[in-house]
């Protein structure tokens, strides 16, 4: 590693780099208006800033290290009136094209002014790259990242809200902030979330991306936070609503109207720092959000209730019912994140940005199970803090460099009742540390307390006694520069290195009433008590060149990327662990585990684009992309303990291969009017060595399940975007996105991967629907309305069924895996907004409504019907059984109320309204 650390570093010694991914480019042309020639050494200035340049002999000019916003830029020449073009937008990682005209002196001497438009094609565009500005993000129905993400082309989220960008897995997305990765290497997504107000732009590169991205397969996900400016700006929010819905025989409660259900407290503030506002800037965010949810339990029983079972007359069935019978939240969520950045600009060519991002929730899912005992359940805590420092030098024009580091810190946790100390006081435990100090809340009920009466019934009594709990630290150096080498090659190269520090501890609090009549916790050596600390490293770089040619822009660039779990894993899949007792003697276990081999990867890339008339350019992308899979998957029982008789074993393998993912993609764009654009993009990735479980038979029923590089995938699909523009003279803007996609891969049973290896055969390869496969995609947004003064916004989003396996209750006949498809789902949001100036100030009224016609869609249905609220079952021996015994027994709940579960669909129809004020 010291050595190819040593060799790169000497590299960058000697070759030209970018920084890429937090800034954009403005380039261009000045001409003289009535001759039509080169205006050279013109001077070009982007109002506000210190950033500019100006003409060469050819009239040509190029800035680049913008960071992404609205500008205004004002071109001057002795001898020609000035000219300034508002409205400039610049979006990261692209090149805005801004030629400008500048009359004669002679002709006038009043500065020209006119407002820039966007473009709705662009000719340096060479992969799909959707960019998202403050300005729109303010204007729409949304209230998070993820909500932004759903509004993309080819973007799907499923029941549990994990986001898969053109049928890939929910982990194979990279989320970073300000250019600094924020995935969490437990679960490969994001560790934490951003506010909306505190988001200057986001960015969105699906399918296939420049070699300057890695660690993911099927997109990248980019948010540049606001900095503050040379003025004071702010803008505080409150507003607040509820679940209002007609839905009251799906919803338990939903009927009761709570004006305070879900409130939200935003704020911003930015500008100059006093006393030294000619160097630094600052830029404060906070969200807070309180929301008692949708989902609801009765507390008819606590958590020390049961129902008891007479032993020798299991007819003779008696509930012992304490509850109060009130109205209990079973998914309530309460959140705060805040942003902070100092700007530090000592020299005009220099800027140092200090970012600090916060994050703390604390969240519980709804169990059905738990309907009538819901003060059963844990609560999942976590806490974020992320501190980064960017150092951004321009060395001339044309070069500049950055420096950058952060440092990432994620605790994670859940539990019912929190840890005690000798004298009875809570304890904030992490992985790691000692417990034989303390011991667990003696609240903890018996197993024997979650024992049913009955199928299709509830728990009468008893907790969840599991606990979890899990930290990682990364820390993350980057160095990039960047060289306009020649006119038209921008040349980029780079050097990242991630060290990781994981520790996570799980573990059963034990209680029955036979063998632990109190709460107790069993060491680390116990099957029901998982520990373990990883330092896992990796390290990358690339070389990218950027041509830019007026018929040709062409993105060329290799990736490497190096990953070192430092764990063993195991060598002998009949032997997985050396702990197992009854290994024969003859086996040598000092030879069962090894260290886990470093995994090194090249990635080529390519993008072209070119244009096919004034306003229509082809674009054409391919890459191979690795990512490694999640380290829970690696680490999980990394002591190799070994004990069949606790249930099923689980052995993680620190020795998986990187995921890789061969992507390509073809499209155009054309502008169809001045104010209309369309985008077709076809697309086709093949995925190779994801992630999968096999299970290895010993002998008998010994059994276990290990982590192997197993799986494989087939996409396809096209997409359609139509765009609309919002001007100031027509007030009509939106948007319309189709997706057709076919998302396969292999159906190869857990066990048949074993008995194919063992045989020597090949396994059968039978492909089926991926489970988040959706063929058809929809979204459509609409925006009206006088800018500065009222608007309306509505977004639609239609999905086909997501696919489920039929089950066929009375026939063995095999059912094809993902062969059913479930209901298709649609739901419509809206946002609208009045402003009243106020002595300068702009105060707001707004109303948000999130499933505005409170559409029921199906998030889960059950297997045998393809339906949510009915099953087959309900009408089965069984269920009648328990339907005669509910009529009998007092407070047992008739199986309809069991099939009844609200999990099965989607949010109902939620109703906020606020106010703000915005200087």
């Amino acid at each position: 590693m010291k050595k190819i650390l040593l060799l790169f570093l000497c590299t960058v010694l000697i070759t030209s780099y970018i920084y890429a991914g937090t800034t954009g480019k403005l380039a261009g042309k000045v001409t003289d208006q009535t001759t039509g020639e080169s205006i050279p050494l013109a001077n070009i200035i982007l109002e506000g800033t210190s950033l500019g340049g100006a003409t060469d002999l050819e009239g040509n000019y190029m800035i680049n290290n913008i960071p992404p916003g609205e500008y205004n830029v004002v071109f001057s020449s002795i001898g020609f009136q000035k000219r300034k073009v508002t409205k400039v937008q610049i979006s990261v990682d692209f090149t805005t094209r801004l030629d400008a005209t500048m009359a004669s002196l002679t002709l006038t001497t009043q500065e020209v002014v006119i407002e820039a438009k966007a473009p709705l094609v662009r000719t340096d565009l060479t992969s799909s790259h959707t960019t998202i500005e403050a300005a729109q993000i303010q204007k729409l129905p949304v209230e998070s990242v993820t909500q932004l993400l759903t509004l993309q082309a080819g973007v799907v989220q499923d029941a549990d809200g994990g986001i898969h960008i053109r049928g890939g897995r929910s982990n194979e997305v990279a989320y970073t902030v300000n250019g600094m990765s924020v995935s969490n290497p437990f679960s490969n997504t994001a560790s934490l979330s951003i506010a909306t107000n505190a988001i200057q732009e986001l960015s969105v590169i699906s399918g296939t991306f420049n070699a300057e991205y890695g660690s993911a397969m099927s997109g990248i996900v980019n948010t540049i936070t606001k900095e503050g400016g040379s003025a004071y700006t702010g803008q505080v929010s409150f507003y607040t609503g509820d679940y209002v819905s007609n839905r009251t025989d799906k919803f338990y409660n939903i009927g009761n109207v709570d004006a305070l259900n879900n409130t939200v407290s935003e704020f911003t503030l930015g500008g100059p720092i006093p006393f030294v506002s000619n160097l630094f800037n600052f830029f404060l965010s906070g969200r807070y959000n309180k929301n008692k949810g949708w989902l609801y339990g009765i507390r008819e029983h606590n958590t020390s209730d049961q129902a008891i079972i007479s032993a020798t007359n299991p007819n003779d069935i008696r509930l012992i019912t304490t509850g109060d019978g009130k109205t209990v939240s079973m998914n309530p969520s309460e959140s705060f994140n805040g942003t902070a950045k100092v700007t530090f600009k000592p020299i005009s060519n220099m800027k140092i940005n200090y970012d600090l991002l916060y994050s703390k929730a604390k969240s519980k899912d709804y169990s059905h199970m738990f309907k009538y005992d819901p003060d059963a359940l844990g609560t999942s805590r976590s806490t974020n803090i992320i501190n980064s420092i960017e150092l951004r030098h321009a060395v001339d024009s044309k070069t500049f460099y950055t420096v950058k580091g952060s440092y990432n810190v994620r605790n994670g946790s859940y539990y019912l009742y929190p840890l005690l100390d000798a004298n009875g006081n809570e304890v904030d435990f992490q992985p790691g540390d000692d417990l034989s100090k303390l011991h667990a809340d003696s609240r903890y009920q018996p197993t024997e307390k979650l024992t049913v009466p009955a199928t299709y019934t509830f728990y009468y009594g008893g907790t969840d006694n599991s606990q979890s709990y899990s930290k990682f630290s990364t820390f993350i150096g980057k160095f990039d520069i960047v060289s306009q080498v020649q006119k038209s090659h921008e040349v980029k190269f780079g050097l990242e290195y991630r060290k990781h520090e994981l520790a996570s501890e799980s573990f059963t609090v034990k209680r029955d009433t036979v063998t632990y009549t109190t709460p107790t916790i069993l060491g680390i050596s116990s099957a029901s008590h998982d520990y373990y600390k990883k330092k896992p490293e990796e390290f990358s770089t690339y070389i990218q060149d950027k041509m830019e040619y007026s018929t040709l822009v062409l993105n060329v660039g290799l990736r490497y990327d190096y990953f070192n779990a430092h764990s063993k894993y195991s060598t002998d899949i009949m032997n997985p662990s050396p702990n197992n007792p009854s290994l024969s003697s003859d086996i040598d276990k000092s030879k069962l585990l090894a260290d886990a081999e470093a995994k090194q990867r090249l990635s080529p890339r390519l993008g072209i684009s070119f244009p096919i008339t004034d306003k229509g350019i082809i674009h054409f992308s391919y890459g191979h992309f690795y990512q490694m899979p999640s380290m829970s998957s690696l680490y999980t029982n990394s002591s190799f303990k070994y004990s069949v008789s606790s249930g099923q074993l689980t052995i993680g393998n620190a020795n998986l291969n990187p995921q890789k993912t061969v992507s390509y993609e073809l499209g155009v764009q054309q502008q169809l009017s001045d104010e209309l654009a369309v985008v077709v993009t076809g697309f086709v990735k093949d995925v190779r060595d994801l992630f999968a479980v096999q299970y290895i038979r010993i002998s008998g029923d010994e059994t276990y399940a290990r982590y192997v590089n197993q799986d494989y995938g087939n996409i396809k699909g096209i997409t359609v975007t139509l765009t609309k523009r919002r001007t100031k003279e027509d007030m009509l803007g939106a948007s319309l996105d189709y997706t057709y996609q076919t998302s396969e891969g292999n159906n190869t049973n857990s066990d048949a991967f074993f008995l194919d290896m063992s045989s020597g055969r090949q396994s059968e390869k039978i492909v089926t629907n991926l489970g988040w496969a959706q063929t058809h995609t929809l979204n459509a947004s609409v925006i009206f309305g006088d800018l500065g003064n009222w608007n309306i916004s509505l977004v639609g989003r239609y999905g086909s069924g997501m696919p489920y396996t039929p089950e066929l209750t009375s026939s063995k006949i095999d059912i094809k895996t993902n062969s059913g498809t479930m209901p298709s789902t649609l739901r419509v949001d809206l946002f609208a907004d009045k402003i009243f100036n106020v002595h300068g100030v702009n105060l707001s009224v707004f109303v948000k409504v999130f499933n505005l016609f409170d559409i029921l869609n199906d998030a889960a249905v059950y297997s045998s019907t393809g339906k949510a609220d009915y099953t087959l079952y309900q009408n089965s021996a069984t269920a009648l059984a328990t339907r005669a015994l509910s009529q009998r027994v007092a407070g047992i709940k008739d199986p309809n109320d069991y099939f009844n579960d609200p999990t099965y669909y989607y949010s109902p129809r939620e109703v906020r309204v606020g106010v703000g004020i915005e200087f």
